[in-house]
């Protein structure tokens, strides 16, 4: 299963286009590694890309899909991340990931990613499943999500707040948590 879990890391290290350092900690260690930095590496890249306030969306990701490390005592997106009934579910793998929510759509899961884009209120942000658990993808499509509630605010607290939710009492405690981390 470990071997299985690095394989999976790899690949989609990879496909992100992502440089991978050899592994020469135990196998745990080594999926730890590699997945630890796939949001973070590409979404900082988008964010430069599109010309977005440099660390907003990581704050994003980390309200959003973070995960905390005891041994490193930091917190890192995961992008294998579902949000089902309020609580976020970190899978080891994006095939794993994939296969959970198909048999969660029944239940109304919509949040998925780095990004936990909501299919709910974005139904066509991704042609498949694949696609939205794809990190750069996910990436790609919370950025110009996020681009756009700025023009609409003309205000990065507002597309903050608006990028949760536009009711209240939801958008209220969300902002201050990511305000908190970008700071």
């Amino acid at each position: 299963m470990i071997m299985y879990l690095i394989r999976a890391a790899l690949g989609a290290a990879l496909a992100a286009g992502i440089a991978v350092p050899a592994a020469s900690a135990a196998p745990e260690a080594g999926v730890y590694a590699l997945n630890s930095n796939i949001c973070r590496k590409i979404i900082d890249r988008t964010e430069r890309e599109m010309r977005l306030p440099g660390g907003i969306l990581q704050a994003i990701s980390l309200a959003e899909s973070g995960r905390w490390d005891k041994k490193s005592r930091s917190r890192f997106a995961w992008p294998w991340t579902v949000t089902a009934h309020g609580k976020g579910r970190f899978f080891p793998s994006k095939a794993a990931a994939i296969a959970a929510v198909r048999k969660l759509k029944a239940e109304g899961v919509r949040n998925i990613g780095c990004l936990q884009v909501n299919l709910k209120y974005h139904p066509d942000a991704f042609e498949t499943l694949e696609d939205a658990f794809d990190p750069a993808t996910n990436a790609r499509y919370a950025a110009a999500l996020f681009a756009k509630l700025r023009r609409a605010n003309r205000s990065i607290t507002r597309a903050v707040s608006f990028y949760h939710s536009t009711t209240r009492e939801y958008y209220v405690p969300y902002t201050k948590k990511v305000i908190g981390l970008w700071n």
